[in-house]
């Protein structure tokens, strides 16, 4: 039997979900709206791919009227995981004739129309892969503030704002090149979004930034948990994985990328922040990692971060923060084992919930401008420090230099 002909369509826009049904109703309404208003000459198919929601999510998203083609599909019951609806998604993708895919979240609440504009319209004129540029509030989005964005910034040389922002649209051609790529199980899950940044930098596709306004959705304080160890095992992995492409660039200037869509800053969602039931998350993490923390750190650094936790106060500084983020990168890249790579993330969770207290701390009395302009220099901070990183790598570069 021969291949089953594409289905004919130009554009996908899809909408990974786990028990949304309270919100993707008014997503899916406001990309149909979205998608008549800018392309109403391109065919397009809207598609929910979806963990098996217990609640009514696919009931709610199929009852939604829509003059766009609807198609949902879903992992089976038990197989959780954003990467696993990724896979989905770009799997039907792949029996389609589409060439331009859009990806937005579930629980947004602050979508436009114009999204699909600001989003969809770049990928048509050439672009690869569009990620989003929101106002947020400097407690949301702590993983990207202080690791994802800082250390793209620093070892990739590209300044991406949100590279796990969960708004986003790519081509086909990048499409092709992620399904062709190594995906651990935490890329199934919550390290789909940083997996699909870094490979499209380190493949050289062109990448752009499009302004979408205020994100308004299910903000949460940063939590320990599977979502912090997912993503950064995740970055972590790529990062050791293409070493001998990012070393040979890490000292060129950082590359700007093109915008797009909105450029003014609004008043961000309000966030309500417990400080002190995660300053207590973080001891109780940190106490019970504080032995394999001194095995890995250098002695000034373990130094200064154990006296931070028994005085109670947290004033880790950007630089302090930049180089125990590349010591423990260069100890995961070390590792030989799993086991050991997991201490590293161990030792890792903690620290970064120090950092972010830290920053919280200093900026919780700034309006939104200057809070974002901290999280900037923290980005050049991390950029200052790679010869710092450099320096660890030095032995193996120089000998790889030799063997050349």
């Amino acid at each position: 039997m021969g291949k089953e002909p594409l289905i004919k369509c130009d554009m996908i826009v899809g909408i990974p979900s786990y028990n949304e049904a309270d919100t993707i109703g008014f997503v899916v309404k406001t990309v149909d709206e979205g998608l008549r208003k800018h392309f109403p000459s391109k065919k397009a198919i809207i598609i929910n791919v979806d963990n098996a929601s217990p609640d009514n999510t696919k009931d709610v998203f199929l009852e939604v009227e829509t003059s766009t083609e609807k198609k949902y599909i879903s992992t089976p019951e038990g197989i959780l995981g954003k990467g696993n609806n990724f896979l989905n998604l770009f799997k039907f993708a792949s029996t389609t004739t589409a060439k331009t895919f859009i990806v937005v979240d579930a629980d947004l609440k602050s979508i436009t129309p114009d999204w699909m504009d600001y989003l969809g319209t770049p990928i048509i004129k050439g672009e690869d892969y569009v990620t989003p540029l929101y106002t947020r509030h400097q407690f949301d989005g702590s993983i990207t503030n202080h690791i994802c964005y800082p250390a793209i910034f620093g070892l990739l040389s590209t300044n991406i704002r949100q590279p796990i922002g969960g708004d986003f649209a790519f081509s086909r051609k990048l499409m092709d090149y992620w399904r062709a790529q190594p995906m651990n199980d935490t890329v199934k899950h919550y390290g789909i979004d940083i997996f699909m940044t870094m490979h499209a930098i380190l493949g050289g596709f062109n990448i752009c930034q499009s302004g979408l306004g205020v994100k308004v959705h299910k903000a949460s304080a940063p939590k320990l948990g599977p979502m912090f160890e997912q993503v950064i095992q995740t970055l972590l992995t790529v990062l050791s994985e293409n070493k001998d492409k990012w070393l040979k660039t890490i000292t060129q200037p950082v590359r700007e990328t093109p915008k797009f869509g909105l450029t003014a800053i609004e008043e961000p969602q309000e966030l309500i922040f417990n400080m002190h039931a995660m300053k207590e998350s973080c001891k109780r993490a940190y106490a019970e990692s504080r032995e394999i923390t001194e095995e890995l750190l250098p002695a000034y650094s373990f130094a200064v971060i154990d006296d931070m936790f028994k005085m109670d106060f947290y004033g880790m500084d950007m630089l302090l923060w930049s180089q125990i983020f590349y010591n423990l990168l260069y100890k995961f890249d070390q590792a030989k084992d799993d086991a050991t790579r997991m201490k590293v993330i161990k030792v890792l969770t903690p620290l970064y919930f120090a950092r972010t207290l830290s920053f919280n701390y200093n900026t919780w009395k700034y309006n939104i401008k200057y809070a974002e302009e901290e999280v900037q220099r923290q980005a050049l901070g991390f950029a200052s420090q790679r010869h710092y990183l450099l320096g660890l790598y030095g032995e193996e570069l120089i000998c790889g230099c030799d063997s050349e």
